[in-house]
């Protein structure tokens, strides 16, 4: 199984090399918690946190 990497701009989670959101390859196998953003128009909590593409999100990026 594709170890989970965490985006350091966006915090997008994926198993691919290029984060699919902002495109940056600054990824971190290092994150904890995760947000799961299923309608990011209709959610205060992606909002809050500037998410604008639904998804896997972590909390902690370090």
């Amino acid at each position: 199984m594709a170890r989970e990497m965490a985006c350091r701009k966006c915090k997008f989670v994926t198993t691919g090399k290029v984060c699919p959101v902002c495109k940056s390859s600054d990824l971190t196998p290092d994150w904890s918690g995760i947000v799961l953003v299923v309608d990011p128009t209709n959610s205060q909590v992606s909002k809050t946190l500037g998410i604008t593409q639904k998804g896997k999100y972590a909390i902690k990026v370090t």
